[in-house]
């Protein structure tokens, strides 16, 4: 029997949780997809993301930055009547201006990528929790990129939700310690 984390509860959590959640990510497009989904989700359960992420992959036209930043206000009400979404007039309009900045951080620094990593200094922040109840909902680094992102114009990027981008894109290995991804993970990637 496989041991993992306890919040997978269902079949869409359990391919998330092995598949995705903690795997270092280096690529902007997976990274403006999980700040656009996590930013979404604020105030609800990942599950009710989780099952509408197809439908913002189509909404939000393959979460490509590029095109996003390019929505008008007619889009916006377009989005707002797509039952597939979560319909949040704030939300929508974040994700929009977010993406705006999320391409000046790619031309400032090359990429999102080595824009966020250097949060964490190139590496994975390896803890050992034995239940995820343990673990926090922020750190020095998740305050230090909200507070970042917050002055570059970003919203909806408060200091837990940036703690929850940086464990679902393995800058943070919060796999309990006798889940079978912790290990994997753990051997896979740079730590510090």
């Amino acid at each position: 029997m496989i041991t993992r984390c306890e919040w997978p509860r269902n079949e869409l959590a359990i391919r998330y949780h092995d598949e995705e959640w903690g795997v270092p990510v280096h690529e902007d497009g997976k990274h403006f997809e999980f700040l656009m989904l996590e930013a979404a989700q604020a105030g609800l359960s990942w599950d009710t993301v989780l099952k509408k992420r197809e439908n913002y992959r189509a909404a939000f036209a393959g979460f490509e930055p590029v095109r996003v930043a390019a929505f008008t206000e007619a889009d916006v009400e377009r989005l707002m009547n797509d039952s597939g979404i979560i319909r949040n007039r704030l939300k929508i309009k974040a994700a929009i201006s977010n993406a705006s900045h999320f391409l000046k951080i790619q031309d400032e620094f090359g990429s999102f990528s080595q824009y966020i990593w250097q949060f964490t200094d190139g590496k994975t922040i390896v803890n050992q929790w034995r239940s995820i109840a343990e673990a926090p909902a922020t750190s020095k680094e998740s305050d230090a990129l909200s507070k970042d992102l917050k002055k570059r114009g970003f919203k909806f990027v408060g200091s837990t939700i940036c703690y929850s981008h940086m464990q679902a894109a393995g800058l943070i290995n919060d796999h309990i310690t006798s889940c079978f991804r912790y290990r994997q993970l753990a051997a896979a990637s740079p730590s510090r």
